[in-house]
């Protein structure tokens, strides 16, 4: 995968590098017809006051040669002025439409790159729960376990089945939102407890953290009941991949003026505020992909919010004190009380 990177690197700068020499050889050529076209101008006004003098005679014919050599000045800068105009004109279209060809063409190598590694990620992220769920039936296959030991397999590879269930699941939300297939079907639902289902899954599948919920009770919201299990989902695995072994995630479910807020609240490096904005971007990961420990296929965030967004919420993060960030997902017309079945 490094070289991979490392070639497209390379690739990506010698596309940059012959794109501004095409550029600048363009500007210059346009420089240098200007500056001709404008010494040709000159040698020709000269020519012409040349001829007017032959043509009149400066002391009896002094008006109309003074009128012939205004006329010829003022043609003279009046062409100056035609080629600057125009040949300025022109720069500045080249430059505007240069500014938008390498942003489209640098957008489009940064994008193929992060799909790049979004494949790599996925291939990573489908081979872990795989082999984790083919190592357990295998062992349960061959060998006679004690009660104990079966349950505790067979629990590991549904929380591992549930795992690759759920990376499915973003993966085909993903596709579809690029189809423009995607469709929202609402319906109420308890959702607290969809949160603490949420809560309690993440919690048996992390061995290294520990997570604390604190939940409004009965709150009831009219939603997408997959779609939000996706996106609240996202938010913890989110906290488990940043947040250091041993380290506690809360969760806070409350509601506010008919509105339910989620917080997921995790104690890991923090996110600088000059990529707050950016964590929502399809496939964009924070640090260097060389460098990267953390597993992760940067469409968790990115479905987060498109999720909140089509339910009327909204999704943000800020700085958790003393370190780590907040997420949080606010939706509308929530309330309190008993779900009709």
């Amino acid at each position: 995968m490094k070289s991979a990177t490392k070639n497209r690197i390379k690739a990506t700068g010698f596309i940059s590098v012959l794109y501004v020499f095409l550029l600048c050889y363009t500007i210059a050529a346009l420089v240098a017809w200007g500056i001709f076209l404008e010494h040709q101008n000159q040698q020709l006004a000269r020519q012409q006051i040349i001829i007017l003098g032959l043509r009149t005679d400066r002391i009896r014919q002094a008006g109309v040669y003074r009128a012939g050599l205004n006329h010829i000045l003022n043609q003279e800068k009046g062409h100056t002025w035609q080629y600057f105009g125009e040949g300025g004109t022109f720069l500045i279209i080249i430059l505007i439409g240069a500014g938008y060809v390498y942003g489209g063409v640098r957008k489009h190598i940064r994008l193929s790159q992060q799909q790049f590694n979004f494949m790599m990620a996925v291939t990573h992220e489908l081979k872990s729960p795989i082999a984790v769920i083919q190592l357990n039936m295998e062992t349960l296959s061959r060998h006679r376990l004690d009660e104990h030991t079966r349950t505790r397999l067979l629990e590991n590879t549904i929380l591992e089945t549930s795992r690759l269930n759920h990376l499915c699941n973003n993966m085909l939300l993903a596709s579809q939102l690029e189809s423009r297939q995607f469709r929202i079907v609402k319906e109420e639902f308890d959702f607290t407890g969809l949160v603490d289902q949420c809560v309690r899954e993440n919690n048996l599948r992390s061995n290294y953290h520990e997570f604390t919920a604190d939940l409004q009770p009965e709150l009831l919201i009219s939603g997408d009941r997959l779609m939000l299990h996706l996106a609240v989902n996202n938010l913890l695995e989110n906290a488990v991949k940043y947040s250091p072994r041993g380290s506690v995630i809360t969760v806070q479910l409350r509601v506010r003026e008919g509105q339910a807020i989620l917080r997921v609240s995790d104690t890991g490096a923090g996110i600088p505020d000059s990529e707050k904005k950016k964590i929502f971007n399809r496939f964009y990961r924070i640090g260097n992909e060389n460098t990267r420990t953390t597993r992760g296929t940067g469409l968790g965030l990115y479905l987060s919010r498109f999720i909140a967004r089509q339910h009327g919420g909204t999704i943000t993060v800020t700085d958790n004190n003393p370190k780590g960030s907040n997420f949080e997902i606010i939706l509308p017309g929530a309330e309190t009380g008993n779900l009709q079945i």
